[in-house]
Formats: structure tokens, C-alpha cells, sequence
């Protein structure tokens, strides 16, 4: 009987899976044809699946899709999509797309940044009190505002690619210089959230705390100095020998160890994935492109939108109270302020045009998917209610959503010639 209950549960994930695949790409076509990314309908596909809409509905059609005995596997599905994922952004982080707007990028990248940080930092002092504590466990003040501070910081580079895609806008100056600040972005939020995991990691011991910075430290170390010479060297000799397969292999081995890695040390398994992915080779790009890359972001084409599910499942915009919506409007608000008077204030220092100047900080004020990585770390760190949850899934999709209809049309800005394909950039759930 065991047996056949455990057959039953797998059935169940896999026909589960099927309809997140059929609906996410309804949902991502029907945004496309809104001159949305693909995204933004996948992850309201997610929403629609849970308890904010079909849940809503007679006979908890929620419930009965996605028992709770399936959702761990969901989970787990979704988690090695997004391990993957996140080895494919640090793989495709580009120092050379940076040089061309260092200094500038750099000032945008960092003030907005900062000014995101700074704002979202004293937004938590607002919301702390009402969120203080989950699954009956308290949440301190420096964690909760350290994550409201990176949550506000983040860019979704992928997003952002694809949005200056569409819009026609990638070989303009905004264009160009707006990759080159999210690159710089991604980073900078990504070590942000290793210090959120390592400080919740810790449970206020700081003695805990500096041995996860030091074994940190030393997996950065490792990562750069060992393991980056040695997967060149397995890259040349394995790739002059054409064996594609093999190294399709070790490189999601490689990964999923990393991410193992450091989630054993204290810091979230998204950033061992980051790292690994940053010190991969990155010549010769067309090869490594179409039989290492590609493939790759194949594999997270299936496994990714089940992610958008799994955080589906976990908005329910119903449990929105009247406070939850002033505090919803008070996040956006923020959100919006940070990135655009951090993005603006140093390009107009730099002399761009007040039009440049705010489609720039529309384009970092893009969020996406990224913004739903940091989310769902926090909520498995223990850091946000679903509440506070929910109100921060609206809040990336409405500045991910935002920028299309208000960026300025590519005749009115002035061009650049274009450094690198796009198609580097963009990959499948954007």
C-alpha cells in the first residue's frame, strides 16, 4: 500500500509539472504579446495556480493539484532549475561587457545600491514590528533589514537584457551602460545575500558568524585559485577532444557540489552555483555557446518554471489586510525611489540627458526573477512571513512591468555600437 501511495505522489508531481510547463508558456506568450518579458507571465502563472485565484475556487483545486505530500518534490525539482539557473548568470557575467562604461557604471551601479540599501534598510524599521516573527520563531532587526536591503538593491540582468531587446534600445548609451550597472549589481547583490544567510546562519553567535566568514573566504579562495585553473584546463584538453557530454556532466556535478558547498558552510546554495559559473571559461564563446551553454539552459527551460509554481503556492493575496496594502504601496514606493534617484543622480553627474538619465533607472529599477531568488531565499532562511512575501512578489512584478511603457523610443537616444550579440545575455525565462 506504501508503495503504490509513493507511485501515486510521483504521478501526481509529474502530471503537476506538465501543467506548470503548458500554463507558463500560455501565461509567458500572452504577456510577450503585452511587450512583457516572458517572465513576468510565468510567475503570474504561479500566482494563478495557488491560493490566490484557482485556490479561490470551488472544490480547493489548489489543494487537490498540489497535495502537500508533492510539494517537497516540486520543491526539489525547483531547486536544482535554479541551481542550474544561477550557474548559467555567473557563467555569463562578462568583465569585458563592463570596461567600455567602467567608471560610469561603477558610480550608477554602487549609488544605486546604496540609495536602494539605504531606503530599504529605513522602510524596515516601519515593517519590522508587523513581521517580526515566523513559524513562531523571531526574526532580529538586523536580519530582516540587511535582507529588505538587499531585496531593494537587486536588478535581474536577464530581464533587463531582454527588455532592451524588445525595445530596441541594447546599442544605445542607456542601453550599454545599463548592462555594464546590472552586471556590476547581480554581484554586489549576491554577496549581500551571502552575508544575510551567513548572519541568519549564525543566530547572533559572532563567533559562529566569523567561521562562516572565514570558510567563506577560503571557498572564494579555492573557487578562484584551484578550481578556476583546473576547469580550464579540463575545458581545453576536453573540448579540443570533443567530449561535450562528459563535460555537460561535470560542469551540473560541479554546480550542485558547489551549492552543497556552501550551504554547508552557512550561505545560501544559489551563491556556491554563482561562484562556480564565475570562474568558468568564457572562450571560445560560440563553441562553449552551442554545446555546453545551450543545452544547459535547455535542461532549466523545463526545470525553472517550476519555481514560479513552488513561489506561487506560497502568495496568497486574499490574506492582504488594509495595513498590508498602505505597506504594499509604501515597498513600491520605496523600491521605485531607491533605483531611480540612485541611477539618475550619477548619470546626469556624467552629463546624460534628463531623458537617459530615467530610462536608466527604469531599466535597474527591473527586478523580475532575480527579486524572486532573493524572496524565496529569505523564506527558506526563515526571514519573511508569507504576508511580507506576497507583498514583495507584487512589488518585483510591478517594477519589472513598469519599464517597457515608459522607456523612451530608440530614435529619441543616442546609439553606441554594439559590444557583444545580445543572445549572450538573454536566456530562456526572460
Amino acid at each position: 500500500m506504501a508503495a503504490a501511495q509513493q507511485e501515486m505522489t510521483l504521478a501526481i508531481m509529474l502530471l503537476d509539472i506538465a501543467v506548470v510547463l503548458l500554463v507558463g508558456l500560455l501565461f509567458g506568450r500572452a504577456v510577450r504579446s503585452l511587450r512583457q518579458p516572458a517572465v513576468i507571465g510565468e510567475i503570474i502563472a504561479g500566482i494563478a495556480l495557488g491560493p490566490s485565484v484557482l485556490g479561490l475556487l470551488p472544490g480547493d483545486l489548489t489543494q487537490r493539484l498540489f497535495p502537500v505530500d508533492v510539494r517537497p518534490l516540486l520543491s526539489a525539482v525547483s531547486q536544482v532549475g535554479l541551481v542550474l539557473f544561477m550557474f548559467m548568470v555567473g557563467w555569463e557575467f562578462e568583465k569585458r561587457l563592463v570596461r567600455p562604461n567602467a567608471g560610469l557604471a561603477a558610480g550608477v551601479s554602487l549609488s544605486s545600491v546604496a540609495f536602494a540599501f539605504g531606503l530599504g534598510v529605513a522602510l524596515a524599521t516601519l515593517l519590522h514590528p508587523h513581521h517580526a516573527t515566523v513559524a513562531g520563531h523571531h526574526v532580529p532587526f538586523l536580519a530582516f533589514a540587511v535582507f529588505m536591503g538587499t531585496a531593494m538593491s537587486v536588478t535581474a540582468f536577464p530581464v533587463l537584457a531582454r527588455i532592451l531587446t524588445d525595445t530596441g534600445l541594447l546599442d544605445t548609451r542607456v542601453g550599454s551602460l545599463a548592462l555594464a550597472s546590472a552586471a556590476i549589481d547581480d554581484v554586489l547583490a549576491w554577496c549581500l545575500l551571502a552575508y544575510v544567510s551567513a548572519l541568519v546562519s549564525a543566530d547572533g553567535d559572532y563567533g559562529e558568524l566569523a567561521r562562516i566568514g572565514l570558510l567563506a573566504a577560503g571557498y572564494g579562495a579555492l573557487m578562484l585559485l584551484v578550481v578556476r585553473p583546473l576547469l580550464a584546463r579540463l575545458m581545453w584538453r576536453w573540448a579540443s577532444a570533443e567530449r561535450w557530454s562528459a563535460l555537460l556532466v561535470v560542469l551540473c556535478a560541479g554546480a550542485l557540489g558547489s551549492a552543497w558547498l556552501t550551504t554547508w558552510i552557512g550561505i545560501h546554495a544559489i551563491f556556491g552555483a554563482f561562484l562556480f559559473g564565475f570562474v568558468m571559461p568564457r572562450e571560445p564563446a560560440h563553441v562553449l555557446g552551442r554545446h555546453l551553454r545551450q543545452p544547459l539552459e535547455n535542461v532549466s527551460l523545463v526545470l525553472l518554471p517550476v519555481f514560479f509554481v513552488v513561489t506561487g503556492l506560497n502568495v496568497d493575496l486574499a490574506a492582504l489586510t488594509g495595513g498590508d496594502c498602505l505597506a504594499l504601496a509604501l515597498i513600491i514606493a520605496v523600491a521605485c525611489a531607491g533605483k531611480l534617484l540612485g541611477a539618475i543622480v550619477p548619470a546626469r553627474l556624467f552629463r546624460l540627458s534628463w531623458r537617459e538619465a530615467k530610462d536608466l533607472g527604469l531599466l535597474m529599477n527591473t527586478r523580475g526573477l532575480t527579486e524572486l531568488i532573493v524572496l524565496n531565499a529569505a523564506v527558506s532562511l526563515g526571514v519573511l512571513d508569507g504576508r511580507m512575501f506576497t507583498m514583495m512578489v507584487i512589488m518585483a512584478l510591478v517594477t519589472t512591468a513598469m519599464a517597457g511603457p515608459l522607456l523612451s523610443r530608440r530614435k529619441e537616444l543616442a546609439t553606441v555600437p554594439p559590444q557583444r550579440p545580445v543572445t549572450d545575455f538573454i536566456g530562456p525565462h526572460t
